[in-house]
């Protein structure tokens, strides 16, 4: 089959012959009838994260038709239209015991783990906990994009937040999952102001039903203008970026008991930000996370869609073919140390750009304010890091080998590859 492989990170991949994947025991091969291409992907493309191991076929927001039915999977025959959550549980740990799949401690996650959806075809584990039934009304571009960002915003709200209608909802940056809330808490009756630095992204935030917006220029004070819209502060913030700034205008912004959700990952040295815990006691405020969502949770969501009350198509930007996915990211740079290892931590795939694809095609993304965000934060180390290992290596751009220790004694992960 052809696939898309990374063989070298910092390079584009090329489309390749490659062995056809094996059927699990316990799960099935499908037929790829579409995929997204979001801002997790170029991370493994420029190699950030530890999971992939070169060569590599990333991809990992997918749709497509049951060709194999491993032999121990029961309910699920070929030719079945499914989606699959971008985290893959096990249905044995704790977590998954408790049903909480989307934090699964041996999860597998197609496109870094394991070999991904930027292919013909592609292997999928523990089918009967981790597949998901389309609806015959959904496309497969539409079903590609609930597995990571629509449904990592959906959990957020609903789930995390439990957003009720008539209160404001904050959404710090306009990509794919951003975007995606916007929708979402539209529809659940909430009113929404959207921040982001991009004008073209808050026109799209505007069009997906936010009331207000505010562009963070520099020197704005994105705080004061959210507490005077809302009325005293939002009821519930997303961060949908994942920087110090917008994480920390998140928790700023909320009114008394009000609900912060990290949706974007921290990278590189803001991966731990020095948050206002004062504010967090006296306001008596919440701050939760959200990584992704369970196969069980989205008939809820596959319900709002066949209703009308929400249209995640409306997302999608470009179609494009597989030779073009590489081509549509960013400059493919190694520039940031790598992220902890799922392994060790429950890894959320980053937020992910609006676009999604049509049938046996991938996705391009709109790179908007988000990807300049994240190239400028990880190649200039951040001043508040400390006397560490980490920053003296970074100064002096050599490896670190093995794990370092902060200023308070926190050990801190390996950190393999610097910024060039």
């Amino acid at each position: 089959m052809q696939a898309l492989v990374i063989r070298e990170f910092g390079v584009e991949p090329t489309v390749e012959d490659v062995d056809e994947p094996r059927c699990p025991a316990d799960g099935v091969v499908l037929d790829v009838r579409a995929t997204g291409l979001c801002r997790s992907d170029w991370h493994g493309l420029v190699g950030h994260d530890p999971d992939v191991v070169l060569p590599h076929v990333p991809g990992h927001e997918l749709a497509g038709v049951i060709a194999q039915v491993g032999g121990d999977v029961d309910g699920w025959q070929v030719g079945s239209r499914v989606t699959v959550p971008f985290v893959c549980a096990c249905g044995r740990c704790e977590p998954c015991r408790q049903g909480q799949h989307q934090v699964c401690i041996n999860g597998r996650q197609p496109g870094f783990t394991d070999w991904g959806s930027f292919a013909e075809r592609v292997a999928i584990h523990r089918a009967e906990i981790n597949l998901v039934a389309i609806p015959a009304a959904v496309e497969f571009a539409t079903a590609a994009i609930l597995g990571c960002r629509f449904s990592t915003a959906f959990h957020a709200l609903t789930a995390q937040a439990q957003v009720r209608p008539g209160q404001w909802v904050a959404v710090h940056g306009c990509g794919g999952v951003g975007l995606s809330a916007v929708e979402i808490a539209t529809a659940l009756g909430a009113h929404v102001v959207a921040v982001d630095i991009s004008p073209d992204a808050l026109a799209a935030a505007r069009e997906l039903g936010a009331e207000a917006v505010v562009q963070a220029d520099a020197g704005v004070d994105v705080v004061g203008r959210i507490a005077q819209v809302t009325g005293g502060g939002a009821h519930v913030s997303v961060d949908a970026l994942g920087s110090v700034v917008t994480c920390v205008n998140s928790v700023l912004c909320l009114r008394v008991r009000g609900v912060h959700v990290q949706v974007g990952l921290m990278l590189g040295d803001a991966w731990r930000p020095s948050l206002p815990m004062d504010l967090v006691v006296s306001r008596e405020l919440r701050l939760v996370g959200s990584h992704g969502m369970a196969a069980h949770d989205f008939p809820a969501l596959l319900e709002m869609i066949a209703d009308g009350r929400l249209a995640p198509q409306r997302l999608i930007q470009r179609r494009i073919d597989l030779a073009m996915a590489g081509r549509r990211a960013p400059p493919l740079r190694r520039t940031v140390i790598r992220a902890p290892s799922r392994k060790a931590v429950p890894r959320r795939v980053p937020h992910c750009w609006p676009p999604a694809p049509s049938p046996g095609t991938v996705a391009s993304p709109s790179w908007r304010s988000e990807h300049h965000d994240v190239e400028r934060r990880v190649q200039i180390p951040h001043r508040r890091t400390g006397a560490t290992g980490v920053r003296r290596a970074a100064r002096r751009r050599l490896p670190v080998r093995g794990a370092r220790h902060d200023a308070a004694g926190t050990r801190r992960p390996s950190n393999r590859h610097l910024p060039p």
